[in-house]
């Protein structure tokens, strides 16, 4: 039996069926375009190009895309600012307890005697009976702080030579010996007529 089906040979080119629907054929020459011939007839040229990339349902799946990005957005957005927020009332009700707690041990200072005692001393100058309050006063006479310190009288008259005390006795002496003249005595009624 033979084989009804031949190959064609090399130089021969091969011829597509001619049925209904399926009528295409095929020729290429060198360096020329394919050539695609259709059905209907006529040959389109370029028909291995690749069809365009966007078509319907790809918009729809990027526009259903961008519509979730959207709303997903504005959902971050504002989970984000509720975290703020609620990091923000968290740290005020660290700072308000801490506070509460300052107080509370305040309160237990002052229900010891002892810490009552001290802060009349030092804020208001209290003495219990039979004790001596000494006030330090500052060089105009006001009186010093608690806080203030006290300077060295060494440091303040660095620079002043010490004089001797029997230079300051000699120097009484001599003034005893030289009196001041006397002065008129201050007028009591002011006369401008009178010029001196």
């Amino acid at each position: 039996m033979a084989d009804s089906r031949r190959t064609p040979p090399r130089g021969s080119r091969p011829r597509g069926r001619t049925g209904p629907g399926r009528a295409t054929s095929t020729v290429r020459t060198g360096r020329q375009p394919a050539v695609t011939a259709r059905p209907g007839g006529g040959a389109s040229p370029g028909a291995d190009q690749p069809r365009p990339r966007l078509t319907g349902r790809a918009a729809i799946l990027v526009l259903v895309v961008a519509v979730l990005a959207v709303s997903y957005a504005s959902s971050m957005r504002a989970f984000l600012e509720q975290r703020a927020e609620n990091n923000a009332y968290l740290e005020e009700i660290a700072q308000r307890s801490a506070s509460i707690d300052d107080l509370e041990r305040e309160k237990r200072r002052w229900n010891d005697p002892a810490y009552v005692q001290s802060q009349a001393r030092e804020r208001l100058s209290y003495v219990m009976p039979d004790e001596t309050s000494y006030i330090v006063l500052d060089e105009d006479g006001n009186a010093l702080e608690s806080e203030s310190e006290l300077r060295d009288p060494a440091e303040v008259d660095a620079g002043q030579v010490p004089e001797a005390w029997w230079g300051k006795a000699w120097d009484s002496v001599e003034l005893a010996g030289r009196p001041p003249r006397a002065e008129p005595p201050p007028l009591t009624e002011i006369d401008g007529s009178q010029q001196p």
